[in-house]
């Protein structure tokens, strides 16, 4: 069996989990779905990174003992991970006593091959870092990460011969060209080794810092953090001789964030060496989420906490903005107009849209059920199968590579050409000639195709979405279930199979750049009040200017001034706290939110696909917090309320005159 192995860092406990955190954990999860889609044997890694100066001085400041301090801190890590639908084999502890157990060991391999030598070393010292650095690595005389000058520091200490295998990590990075990824990191690491390599201080005297781990073979020195923390890697899995490490460890990838590329880069598989453990496969490195200020960084106190924003906009659209946002390797900038936008556009109106408009149609035409392949299939329909055959082959191509946002692309490309096959073929039209009922049964038949081979597609990226997507189409089918070749197959669905209209997918977002609240009972009342429709067989459209309450005539002038548009409903959702607002997404040539009081008498998957009548240039109103663009126009008839519709579907924007 194909196995995969995937690790985070083990992330720093000094701070609260930060989008950053959130962004290479999600993208390790995504991985490790998309093998299990492949039917791999997987295992997920992460954990937290427990020792050092800077715990031993965030512990001081929150006035409690390290090990206190760290399990707070380590907790908020492993809590965080579950609620963004991370499912991690995995969680290490640097304080797990298996892991102090295997860094020992390491540690007295390497010192009894004659790597670790003991002497004197003068040099700039970042407490941030927790490492020494060389003048030509400083920036205006500042560690590059911290923006503050290194302290000079003079100690006895513990020395691992690292400048030996300089010659060695350049051949086998040049040999091996894909072992750090992208190239542009492998690169940045063949520049830094052009230079000399000094050897590496694995050390720290217990009388100036005591939260260590000892060494093996000189109990008053701790071990270095990083000679500490990498090792998890294979602590985790029961190096030496567990069954774990023989099965994944020559399959491991590494996945971090740029900041630390240098320990993992050249620390990390010097170390391997001088120990007698194989390298890893693939160290995969990404850029910064940066923001207005610049960079994402909890020492500079710029960060997003994940848990801030997946409530208020959905756990799985803010997974997917994160995907589909940053190019692998490159810097992204992260806002929440951008969050936004993406859950608007990209979720709301592509594949929310396409889902509720499939389903919708469905149900009216043939009673919520599968139906069969009625006709053979034209050239329109072949063309998106072929669409939906080449999203399939990019997402099995690109993200082994990381090329997630490509993949997203893909999938998105075919939803895209599924609303437009919809718009062209037109079903709305085919359903009035029984004549034409086998060609109506193979349109809809390719619609819910396209619907269950895309909610398979995003299952690594949002997997809530992919399995309210497959039950409502009649699959119930976890995402660990799933496999990529069975369940994209063509024509798989069971026919007569029942699917479930159901609430939209994603609800649009109204309001950007802060938490959304839901109205209280005085904000409901006060958005209501003056909305109850009117009584008698009239339509409710709203008066023009100089008509009196008693219905006086009004000159032809006076009625031209109100536009009165045909609109195809594109979208439709309940709106919270109400419950006689429906929100609508309606084309008249370009798409108009408007909120219509007709909830009561029309479910939002019934409206959607739907022809209506509207007032295009009536001014916005806010109903309940969101603005509406125009009136739908309705008919009051005792207690029943009937849309005013054209005689015949007409082109979105027709102007009624």
């Amino acid at each position: 069996m194909n196995r995969f192995y995937i690790t985070t860092p083990i992330y720093y406990v000094n701070a609260e989990p930060h989008i950053g955190h959130a962004y290479t954990t999600i993208v390790a999860d995504v991985m490790n779905r998309f093998h299990e889609l492949l039917g791999f044997k997987t295992f997920f890694l992460t954990g937290t990174d427990e020792h050092g100066d800077k715990i031993v001085q965030a512990a001081q400041a929150a006035g409690v003992e390290p090990k206190a301090y760290a399990d707070k801190i380590s907790a908020l890590f492993r809590q965080t991970w579950p609620k963004l639908s991370i499912e991690n084999d995995k969680f290490i502890r640097t304080t797990d006593l298996e892991h102090v157990r295997v860094v020992q060991y390491v540690l007295q391999k390497v010192f009894d091959a004659g790597e670790i030598y003991f002497d004197t070393y003068k040099g700039l010292y970042c407490v941030g870092c927790e490492r020494f650095y060389t003048e030509r690595e400083l920036v205006d005389g500042k560690c590059p990460d911290h923006d503050k000058p290194p302290v000079e520091r003079a100690e006895a200490n513990y020395f691992f011969r690292m400048s030996k295998y300089q010659n060695w990590l350049i051949a086998h990075m040049e040999s091996n060209p894909e072992c750090i990824r992208p190239e542009r990191y492998r690169n940045e690491v063949l520049a830094f080794l052009r230079e000399p390599l000094e050897d590496l201080c694995i050390s720290r005297p217990v009388e100036r810092l005591n939260w260590g781990i000892p060494l093996p073979f000189d109990e008053n020195y701790v071990t270095y953090v990083w000679f500490d923390a990498l090792i998890n890697y294979i602590s985790a899995i029961g190096y030496p001789d567990g069954q774990l490490y023989k099965e994944f460890w020559p399959v491991a990838q590494h996945l971090i964030a740029k900041d630390i590329l240098k320990p993992h880069g050249i620390y990390w598989p010097t170390m391997l060496k001088a120990a007698g453990i194989p390298l890893f496969q693939h160290l995969n490195v990404h850029g910064y989420w940066k923001t207005d200020e610049g960079k994402m960084s909890k020492s500079h106190g710029a960060v997003v906490r994940p848990l801030d924003l997946a409530p208020v906009y959905g756990l799985d659209a803010f997974r997917y903005f994160l995907l589909r946002e940053m190019v692998f390797g490159l810097d992204a900038k992260f806002s929440e107009e951008a969050l936004v936008q993406r859950i608007n556009a990209d979720l709301a109106n592509d594949l929310g849209n396409l889902f509720s408009r499939t389903l919708a149609m469905t149900a009216r035409y043939f009673d919520e059920k599968v139906p069969p392949f009625g006709s053979q299939p034209d050239g329109m329909d072949r063309e998106l199968h072929d669409k939906v055959d080449d999203a399939v082959r990019q997402f099995r191509d690109e993200i082994p590579r990381l090329g997630f946002h490509k993949a997203l692309v893909a999938i998105w490309e075919c939803v895209g050409a599924a609303n437009k096959y919809i718009d062209y073929v037109a079903p709305w039209n085919l359903a009035k000639d029984a004549a034409l009922l086998p060609r109506l049964q193979t349109v809809m038949r390719t619609l819910l195709e396209v619907n269950k081979v895309v909610a398979v597609l995003i299952s690594p990226f949002m997997p809530s979405t992919s399995v309210k997507m497959l039950e409502r189409l009649g699959i119930a089918k976890k995402t660990s279930d799933l496999r990529l070749a069975e369940d994209t197959s063509w024509g798989a669905l069971q026919e007569g199979a029942k699917v479930l209209k159901g609430e939209s997918l994603f609800p649009r977002v109204e309001t950007a750049g802060k938490k959304l609240e839901k109205p209280g009972k005085q904000g409901a009342a006060k958005a209501d009040k003056g909305q109850k429709p009117r009584e008698g067989k009239k339509a409710e459209a709203p008066a023009p200017s100089g008509v009196t309450d008693s219905g006086g005539l009004i000159d032809i002038d006076l009625f031209r001034q109100v536009d009165l548009r045909v609109g195809l409903i594109r979208q439709a959702e309940k709106v919270p706290h109400s419950d006689k607002l429906v929100k609508l997404m309606v084309d008249i040539g370009e798409e108009r939110q408007i909120v219509a009081g007709i909830a009561k008498t029309h479910s939002p998957a019934d409206l959607v696909g739907k022809q209506v009548v509207l007032v295009a240039n009536l001014k916005p109103a806010k109903l309940m917090g969101i603005e509406s663009h125009g009136m739908i126009l309705a008919v009051r008839d005792g207690l029943d309320l009937k849309l005013v519709v054209p005689e015949a579907n007409v082109s979105p924007g027709g102007k009624i005159s």
